[in-house]
Formats: C-alpha cells, structure tokens, sequence
C-alpha cells in the first residue's frame, strides 16, 4: 500500500535516468468501484504542468522516484479526460460525504493499492489524524503512532473506501464517481439535512442543487437551524424557492417565511397557488410560539353522523402526501369538534358501526393562542399522538401532531441547557475545546487574574507597595464563587418554575432571600476575621520580644491587608446577594419577549460585577489608609 503524500513532489526521471521534473498529482478514471490511476500530472522545468499517460508511460514507482519507460524526447503529452478527476486538486483536504456512515468528513490523505509494479488503484480516503500527519512527514506520523502505542492508545487508520465515497466540490451530474454508491436522492432527508448543516458554507448551496423540489423541502424541514433554511432558499430563484414552499407542510413553509425578509416573504408567497398561500399566510397571522402557529390544516374531519365505512373511504380518498392520519375528528352541522375516533377503533370495528358510538366525546383541546411549550407538555400528559385546536367555538382550525411537539420540547431544553450555560450535546469544536471549556466552566479564574492585576495596580500606585495588592486578591475568590453561584442560583429559579407557576419564587420573595442570605453571610463573615484577627494576636504576642518592633509591625501590616481583602469579599457577596434579583427579573424579561439569553453570558456579568465592586472596595480601602 502507498499513500498520495508519499508520492507527491517525488522526482521524476525518464529511460536515461534524466530528471524531468517531478509529481504534482494523479489523475484517475471516476467509471470503477476503485478506480485506477490513468494520468501523471508532473511540474517540469520552470514549473511547467505537464500531463501524461500513466498506463503508456510510467515504468516503475517507489516511496521516492517514479521512472518512465521512454526517453524525455519520446513522451506524448495528453489532456485530462472528462471522466477524469486529478486526486490532491479535487478530492485533497476537500469535504466529502461518507454516504455509509452518513457524515461529512475532510480528506487528509489518500491510500493507494499498488496491484501490480506498475498498475495504481485509489482505494479510498484517510480522514483521521494520520494523514494529517503523515502529509507534514511520514517520520512525525511513525513517531507519533509509536508513542501513542506505548501509552496504549493506538491511533488507528480511518479509511472510507472510495465506494462509499460522494464528492461535493465537483457537479454531480456531470462526474460519476462509483458505479455503486448512494447518490443523494436515495438518502433520507434528515441525513441530507445533517449533511448540509456540516458542509462549509460556500457547499451547501452545490449540495442543495442536486435535490427536486420534493426532496429539497423536505430536506429543509429537517435543518435544525431555521436561519440556514432560510439562507438556503433565499439564495434560490424565486420560482424554485415558491416550488418548494409550496411542497412542504403549511406549518413548516410558514416557520421559514418567517425567518425571510419582507419583500422576498411576499414574492414568494405571490408565486404560490391560491390554497397553498391561503394557508400559510393564515398561520402566520397566529403569534410565534403558539399552537396556531405550529398547528396543520391537514387533518381528516367527518360529520358527526358517520359510519366507520364513511370514514374509511374518506381516507382512501386523500392525495399523496397528505399529513400522516391518527384520529378521525367528528364535527357536527356547523363544523364543531364533538368527537375523536382512532384508527384502531376504525380497523376493528364493523363498517356498519356509528363513529359516534366509537368516539371519545369530550376530547383534550387547545386554543390557537396556548403556549407551544404547555401544547407539547398537554401531548406528553395524556399520551396524544395529536391534539385538535380549536377557536372560541370549538370549531377545530387544526391539529398540532406528536413530531412538532417533540421539536417544540427540543427546543426548549436546548435553550434551557443555553441559559443554563451547560455544554451538553454541544460539539468540541462549538465549545472551542479545552480552554473554551475551562473558561466556560471555572470562569471565575479568569476574573480572578484580571482583579489580582487591578489590586496590584491600585496598591502600587497609591502605596507603592505591589506585594500587597496581591495579598487583598487573596481573598477575592471568595467573592466571584459566590456572585458565581448566586447567578446560577437565579438561573436555576428561572428553568424550574415557570413565571405564572403558584410555586415560582416571586421578585419580592426573591429579593428577601437575598437579604436574608446576605445578612447570615455577613455575620459568619465577621466572626471568622475577628477569629482569624485574634489567632493573629495570639501568635504574636506568644512570639519572643526580643525579634523587635519591625516584627510585631510587619505581622500587623501583613494581618490588616489580608482583613481588608476579606472585608472587601464579604461586602461583595453582599452585594451579590442583593442583586440576584435583577438577574431574575432580566431573565423573565427577555423570555417573555421571546429573546434568548446565554447563561454563561448572565454569569460573566455577575463576576465582572463582583470584580468591579471588589476593586473599588480596595481603592477605597488603600485610599484611606494613605489618606
């Protein structure tokens, strides 16, 4: 086996051993399952690209020179063919797609079978670190695999075979890579999504090409960030954006015109057919975040007077593509819910049967102005598979089904998780790896660096002595883990009860524990200096009296910063306390305005807080002792 980093830049020389530049790529034929190696790209003298046959002219090939078989005057050059892809310009540190582990993945290297002394054949792609390595320097990669193995973790080769392998940069329509790969319309459309979610930007838009109008909407539909979708199809002529809006649910078509701007919302929507626009400018009159607004249009209704064989025939008379049926809903003359059959009562009973003798009469309801939130939480309750909306009058406008209630409950943990500042389900490279983790987590050591700096400032600058700003920064963690918990504290008030919830800690309630806490905390603080004061005292005093004044002096200089540095942390936790409730009454805020906030922001502002109080404490503090 060789690899292309192994043989790119080797030199090349013809029949009399005379260099004649050497290899800048491979070309191979895209029609095999492993295609072979068809073409050698050299760069000649004066860095002149050259093509040639590899099958007419190439001899012999190692790890260090490739030799042809025909003098430097006798060689023909050649073109690339169509059906040819130069291996490191097209496929090399390029995106593909692993269509059998349905992932994009990036080429690092390339392995090659070497069949015969003078026959190539690509086998696949090295997407793991090794190829990274082995690009740098096949020595580094052999001495990095070593020491891996010697601490007992092997690094592994991660090949995709070149069968499994789909290629982005290119057309597919006009390059076949494999006779026997998946192409992209023989995928599911989440993993289409999934797959265009982790493209480079400048690939997505090729991807998104290559699908129909059935497909793309679909695909569109399962992108888990709404503003993706809608760059997706703004970058779209407007009659193929309109044709896709118009293959998809009216609940989905109207969460992504949304997300569009004006002027290109109503073009599109003036492309549209009569029904289909009637019926998502309808739901985009409901307010966001509402069942109105996630509910469907495409439910099956019969009158209240109905057999089991009527309803069976309404449902073999739905078109292709109709929202998936759970229930059957009964409505009376004037078009009111009086009733919800399931299927499984329709296939077990006789067709002669009445519905309403099937239906269950009182069935759970929501109105279109219900929180999306309490909608899914109303499903999950009772065990819906879909739940009718219905107005003032029960007449039912919609249903919202058992999928959306699931991607509201998503939604709403992972903006919890958000608030909540956790990092869970967040990929490495989103959470900006070791040291954006630790800085995340254990934020206050950060604040806790940048506070010592100002003490030390402050101290030098009004005493002159530097040594003890740092000894008050002694004391500051003190006060940044506390503001650091009393933020998650308010965090935490605010994921677990609901603002009109009975039990929900009220902004004056909230405000008095704080108070409460404070008071508690400040006496503890007291009592501990003053313990530590008169251990102190103790100790000197114990001392020999012999060691001088400067001693005693020096013990008492050294004992009254460290106390100011506590004072100062003490009168911050205070003030942490204190304001806990604000950090409540900012979160409710902007949840009711529907904003998102960043938990991990809330609490670097509460330790900036503390940082900037304590600082100011200890201004204060060597400003009266100069003074």
């Amino acid at each position: 086996m060789i690899y292309l980093s192994q043989l790119l830049g080797n030199p090349v020389y013809d029949l009399d051993g005379e260099r004649i530049g050497r290899v800048s790529d491979l070309g191979i034929a895209t029609g095999e399952v492993f295609p072979r190696v068809t073409a050698l790209a050299v760069e000649g003298p004066g860095r002149t690209p050259l093509m040639i046959s590899w099958r007419k002219y190439v001899e012999a090939f190692d790890e260090d020179e490739i030799s042809l078989k025909v003098i430097a005057t006798d060689i023909r050059f050649s073109y690339l063919q169509p059906n040819e892809v130069l291996v490191a310009r097209d496929l090399l540190n390029k995106q593909i797609v692993d269509m059998r582990g349905m992932r994009v993945v990036r080429v690092n290297d390339l392995k090659l079978s070497d069949t015969s002394s003078t026959q190539l054949r690509l086998l696949g792609a090295e997407v793991g670190v090794r190829g990274i390595l082995r690009s740098i320097s096949p020595a580094l990669e052999r001495l990095v695999c070593r020491a891996a193995q010697a601490l007992g973790h092997p690094i592994q080769e991660k090949i995709i075979a070149w069968n499994y392998m789909d290629l982005l940069e290119r057309d597919l329509s006009n390059v076949k890579l494999s006779v026997s790969h998946k192409t992209l319309e023989d995928m599911h459309p989440a993993d289409i999504a999934d797959i265009i979610e982790r493209l480079d930007p400048r690939l997505r838009g090729q991807v998104f090409a290559q699908l129909d109008d059935e497909m793309a909407a679909e695909a569109v539909t399962e992108l888990d960030d709404d503003e993706l979708a809608a760059k997706l199809v703004s970058g779209m002529e407007d009659a193929a954006a309109s044709r896709v809006l118009s293959e998809m649910d009216p609940d989905d078509a109207a969460e992504l015109v949304s997300e569009l701007d004006y002027e290109r919302a109503e073009k599109l929507l003036s492309l549209m057919g009569v029904k289909d626009r009637a019926a998502i400018t309808q739901l985009l009159g409901y307010r966001e975040d509402t069942a109105g607004r996630i509910m469907t249009q495409e439910f099956v209704a019969v009158s209240n007077t109905a057999t089991v064989g009527d309803a069976i025939a309404t449902l073999r008379s739905l078109e292709e593509g109709f929202e998936s049926v759970r229930y059957v809903y009964l409505v009376d003359g004037e078009k009111r819910l009086t009733g919800v059959v399931t299927l499984l009562e329709l296939l077990t009973h006789d067709k002669d049967t009445p519905l309403s003798t099937l239906a269950t009469t009182e069935p759970v309801t929501a109105s279109p102005e219900d929180d999306q939130e309490q909608v899914a939480k109303t499903i999950a309750k009772y065990n819906l598979l879909a739940l009718p909306v219905v107005d003032d009058d029960h007449h039912i406008l919609g249903i919202v089904t058992v999928d959306d209630a699931l991607e509201v409950m998503q939604e709403e943990h992972e903006e919890d998780l958000q608030i909540a500042g956790s990092t869970a389900g967040v990929s490495p490279d989103e959470r900006g790896g070791l040291l954006g983790q630790m800085l995340t987590n254990e934020m206050w050591l950060f604040f806790w660096a940048v506070g010592a700096i100002w003490c030390c400032v402050v101290a030098g600058a009004l005493t002159g002595d530097y040594l003890a700003g740092l000894a008050v920064a002694v004391a500051l963690p003190v006060a940044l883990r506390t503001a650091d918990d009393m933020a998650r504290y308010a965090i935490n008030s605010h994921l677990e009860y609901d603002e009109g919830d009975d039990n929900a800690p009220t902004l004056l309630g909230f405000a008095l524990k704080g108070v409460a806490v404070s008071c508690v905390f400040a006496i503890v603080a007291v009592l501990v200096m003053k313990g530590v004061e008169g251990i102190i005292d103790a100790a000197a005093q114990g001392g020999n009296p012999a060691d001088g004044v400067a001693q005693a002096k020096l013990i008492d200089s050294v004992t009254d910063v460290l106390l100011a540095g506590f004072k100062a942390a003490g009168l911050t936790c205070v003030v942490s306390f204190l304001t806990a409730p604000l950090y409540l009454m900012a979160l409710r805020k902007r949840d009711r305005s529907g904003n998102e906030t960043s938990g991990s922001v809330m609490r670097a502002l509460a330790l900036a807080v503390a940082t900037l109080v304590f600082v100011a404490l200890v201004v204060c503090g060597f400003a009266g002792s100069v003074g």
